[in-house]
């Protein structure tokens, strides 16, 4: 199962193949003509490269020939490219002699594209797959996969699943559900923990996904570990159907295992990879702003106390990743050792730490966090893909440790700049659980246009500093 992967991997490939084409048709005609300007019915000529595209598109989204991409040796990677440039080709000639346009149409040129069109397209999708294979084996970018078994098909179930499992899914761990076998390694996975603390290593864990397969275990017994998984925002893919699991069920395939999957969230993953597209945008605008900005920001810092211009902490992302935040430092540079004796001082209720006038703030930072100034540095964090421009509130690893697991998932889904929290009140809001009650609001109705409203409240915030502290 391939999740939102399956389409950003269709989406890039489609990319790839239709410059390839581009590339191949001016390849094909330079080959022919060596000089474009003396070509006659140039324009006409070109338009046979949009007809190519056209058919192109048409023929990779209906036929999906890149569907098992990864699963594809050379030779069958070979044979399928083979097959869609002959597709291609044929549809293209079908068209243009219906369009009235193979008159002006050089048949040589037809024959050098069809052959470099095909040696390009089967290049480009190597380097692809060796590119995408060593992005998802580096960093936290795989599927975070936890694997349930028992004592007695716990070994077939990891080697299986590792097998046949998708290149961008990564195995952190299994759990024997009725032997206590932590420590020990089944095929190279360690088995992290037993039935009864399972639930208290999973809250802590890097974690996106959960896979079941218990047959001798009964739904009634397994009800409060589905239960946790489901308040925390992780997907669980189960071999038989659970009566017991809420959320939306899908049938499919995980590894070779057919498996009812149990989800609570966006599956709306066309729209996820629009919402990352518009965040790489909104990313790059705000990076070119944070860089006219800064020297004058950094100055500030500096005249008003010592220490560094940026602030950095680790900070829990998506599914309990780690990943360093930035900010321009708003704060003494001893802030984080004074806290502890503040902590008697704390106004918010719940795992967090919110006070007024709080005295480790200087001048400057505190002019920048009214104007919300010192979250530009973030979106650094937005362009690596570690926030969103839109989303939950990311915590701190203090805050994370005292999380339950209905506080867990808030991070089911990518954090942001900003959310529903920071447009309902932000600093006048004294209670975690209410928080926790935005962002869940937000995950469970997340859509396009709802980032794009908040962003657009956002604004009005910023400006008129409604509950800025």
């Amino acid at each position: 199962m391939e999740g939102k992967n399956r389409y950003l991997i269709n989406y890039i490939l489609w990319a790839a193949d239709m410059s390839v084409i581009v590339i191949s048709f001016f390849a094909g005609t330079w080959l022919r003509f060596f000089n474009f300007r003396d070509m006659e019915d140039k324009a006409l000529h070109f338009y046979v490269c949009v007809v190519f595209v056209l058919v192109g598109t048409i023929y990779s989204f209906a036929a999906d020939y890149n569907r098992d991409f990864f699963k594809r040796t050379v030779w069958q990677e070979g044979t399928a490219v083979i097959s869609y440039d002959f597709a291609v080709s044929v549809g293209t000639m079908v068209a243009i002699y219906a369009l009235n346009l193979a008159d002006t149409f050089s048949r040589l040129v037809m024959g050098y594209y069809v052959i470099i069109d095909a040696a390009l397209t089967l290049i480009v999708h190597q380097i692809i797959k060796r590119l995408l294979i060593g992005y998802w084996k580096s960093g936290d970018a795989a599927v975070k996969l936890l694997i349930l078994a028992q004592k007695s098909n716990i070994e077939e179930t990891v080697k299986r699943l590792k097998g046949r499992m998708e290149v961008n899914y990564e195995p952190i761990g299994a759990v024997c559900l009725d032997s206590d076998m932590t420590g020990e390694f089944v095929d190279d996975v360690e088995v992290i923990a037993s039935r009864e603390n399972l639930i208290d290593h999973a809250k802590l864990m890097a974690l996106d996904e959960v896979f079941i397969d218990t047959p001798d275990i009964t739904q009634n017994a397994l009800s409060d570990i589905m239960a946790a998984f489901r308040d925390m925002g992780v997907t669980v893919h189960y071999s038989v159907e659970l009566t017991h699991a809420e959320g939306s069920a899908h049938m499919g395939n995980f590894g070779t295992y057919p498996v009812v999957s149990y989800t609570r969230g966006t599956g709306r993953y066309r729209a996820l990879i629009l919402k990352r597209v518009m965040d790489i945008t909104g990313a790059i605008v705000g990076l070119a702003i944070t860089a006219v900005i800064t020297p004058f920001v950094a100055l500030a810092i500096k005249l008003d106390s010592p220490g560094p211009v940026f602030f950095s902490q680790t900070r829990i992302g998506r599914g309990g990743r780690r990943f360093t935040i930035y900010k321009y430092r708003t704060m003494v540079a001893d802030a984080e050792d004074l806290k502890a004796a503040l902590e008697r001082e704390n106004e918010m209720t719940g795992p967090i730490f919110k006070m007024d006038d709080d005295p480790r703030i200087t001048k400057v930072g505190a002019f920048l966090r009214k104007t919300s100034l010192d979250e530009f540095p973030q979106f650094f964090n937005v362009l690596k893909g570690e926030m969103s421009l839109v989303g939950t509130r990311p915590p701190t690893e203090d805050e994370f440790i005292k999380y339950t697991s209905v506080y867990r998932r808030r991070i089911s889904m990518t954090p942001g700049l900003t959310g529903l929290w920071q447009i309902s009140g932000r600093s006048a809001i004294d209670n975690f659980d209410e928080i926790v009650r935005l962002d869940l609001q937000y995950i469970d109705n997340w859509s396009l246009w709802f980032d794009i409203k908040i962003l657009i409240k956002t604004i009005g915030v910023v400006l008129f500093r409604r509950g800025a502290k």
